[in-house]
């Protein structure tokens, strides 16, 4: 269900730098509140509920996200570089889909 999420990391940053890191990724986040209008039946819960960064294997943020979060949640944060590394996101679904992504970064 979920499309490919877009990252948005700096290419390179000095030692010591503090960087934004923005993530969006497309996801209905169904809340399991609405009714399908045919039916009248209830619409399963089918939501992001955690999402993870990590650098070079060190995490750097986390989050649980509960069904008030809106559709395509969007992620902002900020993250001291000390070393030339990789990013690693992850998105965990209800049903135990699990999206990752990676960017990598440089010192400059």
């Amino acid at each position: 269900m979920a499309a490919k999420p877009r990252l948005k990391v700096p290419k390179s940053a000095a030692a010591g730098e503090v960087i934004t890191i923005k993530s969006l990724i497309s996801h209905k986040m169904e809340s399991g509140q609405r009714k399908d209008k045919k039916t009248g039946d209830l619409i399963p819960r089918k939501i992001i509920n955690k999402f993870s960064c990590e650098f070079n294997g060190k995490p750097v943020f986390s989050c649980d996200i509960d069904p008030a979060i809106s559709a395509n949640p969007y992620l902002e944060f900020t993250a001291r570089i000390d070393e030339a590394g990789t990013f690693k996101f992850t998105w965990v679904d209800d049903d135990g889909t699990v999206i990752e992504a990676e960017k990598d970064i440089a010192l400059s």
